[in-house]
């Protein structure tokens, strides 16, 4: 009865459509679970992920668990988690994934998670790096220790959504180092972002990761554009 009235007078709302949920509901209402355009790229479709990065840098593997496009549910996601404080939506995410990865043998020998980090000056903006809940949740699935001590951004850099892909590169190269390396030495780690694009900056943290010696690395978003 007491959740009831809470629901009422204190509603939340999908962080897809952005509609009240019901009291049984999480997150995204139970249309938006089903309308949300899985990848499906850690499966059948694992190749067209893998093809941003090819020539570019060596990865293992690599999968995103939506298709972003604009003006959509999955733009309305992302853009509430990024800029909302919605930050339920990096853990449900990596929840769904993560278990959906946790059945691919090809994941089940990573040895740590690591998120792409914010610099500390996005950091004190945010509040959050949006994508820590989801590499958490993802860790915890496939059994991977989750280590935020190791990469870090060195530089900062403005919003980049409005630039094309030749600026976003030239403006993510080098920006990237490393501490504590030692805690990755012959590691396979899977590098977690929210969103793929150009793919530059997941390139930029790729190649400065690669120098740690016998180091492998596989690469999970939140979504791909199309």
């Amino acid at each position: 009865m007491l959740r009831d009235l809470i629901y009422l007078f204190y509603p939340i709302y999908c962080a897809a459509c952005d509609n009240p949920l019901y009291k049984n509901e999480r997150v995204l209402c139970t249309s938006c679970r089903h309308e949300l355009p899985l990848g499906n790229f850690h499966n059948v479709n694992a190749k067209k992920i893998e093809k941003v990065f090819y020539g570019r840098s060596k990865i293992e593997n690599a999968t995103s668990l939506l298709v972003f496009q604009k003006d959509s549910l999955v733009q309305n996601l992302i853009h509430n988690l990024k800029y909302r404080g919605r930050e339920e939506i990096g853990e449900e995410l990596g929840k769904w994934l993560g278990y959906e990865i946790s059945q691919i043998p090809d994941y089940q020998n990573i040895d740590a998670v690591i998120p792409v980090p914010l610099h500390k000056r996005r950091m004190r903006e945010r509040g959050y790096n949006q994508v820590e809940r989801f590499g958490v949740e993802i860790a915890k699935k496939i059994d991977a220790k989750y280590i935020d001590s190791v990469l870090k951004k060195n530089s900062y850099n403005k919003k980049q959504s409005k630039h094309g892909k030749f600026y976003r590169w030239i403006n993510t190269v080098e920006t990237f180092g490393i501490k504590n390396e030692s805690l990755l030495r012959n590691k396979h780690i899977l590098l977690v972002d929210d969103i793929v694009t150009t793919g530059a900056t997941i390139e930029s943290c790729v190649n400065v990761l690669k120098s740690i010696p016998g180091i492998k690395i596989s690469i999970a978003t939140m979504a791909i554009t199309e």
